[in-house]
């Protein structure tokens, strides 16, 4: 069972953080098109897909954290410090996202974008990239275990 749920969190995890990654990252390009000009139709267009992979990708990434925990359950892993910063960290991600780059987004999209969303975006993407990164580290290296 274990091979199971460690096979199906890889590959959510594979298959739904990439794609808010990648289309995050790409965000801010015609962001800044958008706020230089409101009624730029094709950057609206590109912005418009790309908060969308964003948008529902992170809601489908909810199964990263949830087989997960099901399999730190299974193999009886939930005490280890390294899962527990990983899970820790896998919160700040969710924050990021939630609180910080999604929000972010649709202020663009309403035309109540700054000079500054862009590079505001950048960084917030970019500060949820890295956390990814390090649970990435954490959990293939499991410093302790």
């Amino acid at each position: 069972m274990s091979s199971v749920l460690l096979t199906v969190h890889v590959v959510a995890a594979l298959l739904t953080l990439g794609p808010v990654a990648v289309a995050g990252s790409t965000f801010p390009k015609p962001a800044r098109a958008l706020v230089a000009d409101p009624d730029d139709q094709a950057a609206r267009a590109v912005a418009t897909l790309l908060h969308r992979i964003c948008h529902v990708y992170s809601i489908i990434s909810l199964a990263v954290p949830t087989f997960g925990t099901a399999l730190a359950f299974e193999v009886g892993a939930l005490d280890e410090a390294w899962l527990l910063v990983s899970i820790g960290l896998t919160a700040v991600a969710a924050a990021i996202l939630a609180l910080g780059v999604l929000p972010e987004q649709r202020q663009v999209l309403r035309g109540n974008g700054t000079e500054r969303s862009p590079r505001k975006l950048a960084a917030l993407v970019g500060s949820f990239n890295l956390v990814w990164v390090v649970v990435a580290v954490l959990m293939v290296v499991q410093p302790g275990a």
